[in-house]
């Protein structure tokens, strides 16, 4: 399958509050980015995402998603949650604490990262979101 599809996807994963559905985003994630033909893009991801939804799942009580979107060459990776209340800052990477490393990962690795606070139809939220070039 060729890597650069000029044609744009988008695939949303609604998920529950339960730390499993790290492992059930991280794998539907490399099944749809190995049906696209972005496999080199794939460990990255995986991180991003765990990452991502980890932090949805862990700080909040409610349902989560992770949407997955591919256009001009960049992928990008969300994850919504219920809580509008902003992320913590993240950490440096070689510090030695257990919060604030997730965050830290994906400014590391993504090449662009940021949130914002989302409400629609009455729900509240936030989505946090990081990119990653094909290039």
């Amino acid at each position: 399958m060729p890597e650069n599809r000029p044609e744009p996807w988008e695939y949303t994963l609604y998920i529950p509050n339960d730390l499993r559905a790290v492992t059930v985003a991280r794998r539907t994630l490399r099944l749809i980015l190995t049906m696209h033909g972005l496999i080199r893009l794939t460990d990255t991801a995986e991180l991003l995402a765990a990452e991502l939804v980890s932090n949805a799942v862990r700080h909040t009580k409610g349902p989560a998603a992770l949407r997955v979107r591919w256009s001009a060459g960049v992928l990008r990776i969300g994850a919504w949650d219920a809580d509008p209340e902003p992320p913590e800052p993240p950490g440096e990477l070689g510090a030695l604490w257990e919060e604030g490393r997730g965050l830290a990962l994906v400014r590391a690795c993504a090449d662009l990262w940021g949130w914002q606070p989302l409400a629609r139809h009455g729900n509240r939220g936030k989505y946090m979101w990081c990119e990653l070039a094909a290039a």
